[in-house]
């Protein structure tokens, strides 16, 4: 995208500068170098950047980064400006602004708690790997850039995290969502394993095919789109399989609780024959 000629209104610090223009509402420009030997009233031109430029637009993102820059290390913000940029060019998708903010929020914090000695835990991160593959693969990739870069080792779980993280922005769906539809289907992971009395193999093909359904089966709920089954095909299943089809109605109200809204029948089918694959192994 080609950025107009910008009016510093200030210099956050050299790699983040307020902006005017006058076709434009104020925007924060993020570029590393970008605010260097500037001061306010001196144009900026994001093309003469060598490293890509990004805008904050959304004025309660901006009040949010401005509050960020206060207390996080200079350098550390142009790394993660480098972050947010490996991020689109690996996936190829523009991402949510709010990356910026909330990532490099995260990692800054988690950096902090390392150095104190403070443990950092992820219930999920297996769920996670499954869930988001390509994420996942791209999260460890920038957990390798904070060693090779800032010598830093992130602990396994930060993993999962940044996947969320990763999911959230190319989504454009907010992170504290996605983390909580992890958290309901990790609940349904229990309730299947204690109901059904299994231990499920988290490495298995059947096991990785149950949670994308289960992802795709709460974002359904969630956004409240039908799927229909024959019924001929839930009577039979709820004749020759009754703890896998009483199971999958118990699943159901799980869903039904969380988020607040109806799971349409059809899901039973459609969890009975995952549940019956899983019991029969």
């Amino acid at each position: 995208m080609t950025l107009p000629m910008y009016t510093i209104k200030k210099v956050l610090n050299n790699s983040v500068v307020i902006c005017q223009h006058d076709t434009d509402p104020e925007v924060i420009l993020l570029g590393k170098g970008i605010g260097f030997g500037k001061k306010p009233g001196d144009l900026v031109d994001p093309a003469s950047v060598p490293e890509k430029v990004y805008q904050l637009t959304d004025k309660e993102e901006q009040s949010q980064y401005q509050e960020l820059v206060k207390h996080v290390d200079e350098d550390f913000i142009a790394f993660m400006q480098e972050i947010v940029g490996f991020i689109e060019t690996s996936t190829g998708k523009k991402v949510d602004e709010h990356i910026h903010i909330g990532l490099t929020d995260h990692l800054f914090f988690t950096m902090k708690r390392i150095e104190q000695g403070m443990e950092v835990t992820n219930p999920f991160l297996l769920e996670t790997e499954s869930l988001y593959p390509n994420e996942f693969a791209l999260a460890e990739r920038i957990v390798d850039m904070f060693h090779e870069r800032l010598n830093v080792l992130l602990p396994d779980a930060e993993t999962g995290f940044i996947a969320l993280h990763i999911h959230s922005a190319t989504t454009f769906k907010n992170v504290l969502e996605v983390n909580r539809h992890n958290q309901i289907i990790g609940q349904i992971v229990q309730t299947i394993e204690s109901r059904l009395n299994v231990k499920m193999d988290r490495t298995s093909l059947d096991y990785k095919r149950l949670l994308r359904h289960l992802r795709y089966a709460v974002e359904r709920v969630a956004t409240g789109e039908m799927v229909e089954a024959p019924q001929k095909i839930e009577k039979v299943l709820r004749d020759e399989y009754p703890l896998c089809y009483s199971t999958a109605w118990e699943l159901m109200g799980i869903m039904e609780r969380e988020l607040k809204r109806p799971v349409p029948r059809g899901e039973a089918t459609y969890l009975t024959m995952h549940l019956q694959r899983l019991t029969s192994r």
